[in-house]
């Protein structure tokens, strides 16, 4: 059984079904990690560019994004169809908040 979870974890969840949101709005688009770091302060989830792409990097081994490299530099995110399912709330993965009815 585990206990009560960590404010920082609870932000890392909460910012995880963001980045989740933010792409699914644009389902057919890739993003920029940089797009996305940009995009979370109107969210009111204000983060470092490290910890975006290291939920990005979490959420691909989750199956939930698809991450591919241009010009071997920037790494476009695109959420795949089960990422559109947690981000909706169809699914739920450990690690990603529940989206809330009043979201």
């Amino acid at each position: 059984m585990s206990g009560p979870i960590s404010f920082a974890e609870r932000v890392r969840a909460e910012r995880r079904l963001a980045i989740l949101r933010l792409l699914s709005a644009t389902s057919t688009h890739p993003a920029a990690h940089t797009l996305l770091h940009r995009a979370l302060p109107d969210v009111g989830l204000a983060s470092s560019l490290d910890a975006v792409r290291a939920d990005c990097a979490w959420l691909e081994e989750q199956g939930l994004v698809e991450q591919t490299n241009t010009a071997g530099v920037t790494r476009l995110v695109q959420v795949t169809a089960r990422g559109m399912d947690v981000a909706s709330g169809v699914s739920h993965v450990p690690g990603v908040a529940i989206p809330r009815p009043e979201d």
